[in-house]
C-alpha cells in the first residue's frame, strides 16, 4: 500500500478529490495550505506527489477531525533501527479516546519519516499526549544489541497538524 501527499489550496485540492470520487482521498487543511493524500495499491492520480510506502497502520483515514504529521527525518543507515522501535508502538494509541486512524510512512525518494495519527480533535490528541502510554511509549528507547546511542536522525522532528473540515465548517 502507498499513500501519496501534494498540497495545494483548498479549494483546488477539493475539486481533485470531487473529480476522483472512487479513490480513496481525504483533503486536510491547515494553516496557509492543503494536503490531498491518496491511498492505493496502484498509481496516484497527482501529478508531482510525495510518495511513501505504507508500512503500518490502523483503521481507515476518514474526512473528518484532526490530524498530526510527526515529519522525521532518518539516515540511511537508521532506517531499520527507527522502523523496528516505531513498529512495536501503535499499541500506544490503539484505544485511546478519540483515537481514529494511523499510518507509518516510509518515503520513497526522501529522508522525512511521517508517523500520522487522526483523532476526533485536537483534545483527544493532547490527552493522548498527557498519558501514561504516551510517556512510556516514548520516554524509554529500545535497547538495540550493538547499537550503542547511535544518531539515526538527520534533522530534528518537526510536527504539522491538519483539520479534515475547512475552518469555517469546524
Amino acid at each position: 500500500m502507498f499513500l501519496y501527499l501534494t498540497s495545494g489550496t483548498p479549494d483546488f485540492m477539493e475539486k481533485v478529490r470531487k473529480k476522483h470520487k472512487k479513490e480513496d482521498m481525504v483533503v486536510l487543511h491547515g494553516s496557509g495550505n492543503s494536503l490531498l493524500l491518496h491511498e492505493t495499491e496502484g498509481k496516484t492520480k497527482f501529478a508531482t506527489p510525495r510518495k511513501f510506502e505504507v508500512i503500518d497502520g490502523i483503521n481507515s483515514i476518514e474526512q473528518r477531525g484532526y490530524f498530526v504529521l510527526n515529519n522525521i527525518p532518518v539516515t540511511d543507515e537508521g532506517r531499520p533501527i527507527f522502523e523496528k522501535r516505531f513498529l512495536n508502538r501503535s499499541s500506544a494509541f490503539t484505544d485511546e479516546p478519540g483515537f481514529i486512524a494511523y499510518r507509518l510512512l516510509r518515503p520513497i525518494k526522501s529522508d522525512i519519516y511521517i508517523v500520522l495519527t487522526q483523532w476526533t480533535g485536537p483534545h483527544s490528541f493532547e490527552a493522548w499526549k498527557n498519558s501514561k502510554k504516551f510517556i512510556e511509549a516514548y520516554s524509554k528507547q529500545e535497547a538495540i544489541p550493538g547499537v550503542d546511542k547511535q544518531n539515526i536522525f538527520n534533522a530534528a522532528s518537526y510536527i504539522t497538524t491538519y483539520s479534515g473540515k475547512l475552518s469555517e465548517e469546524n
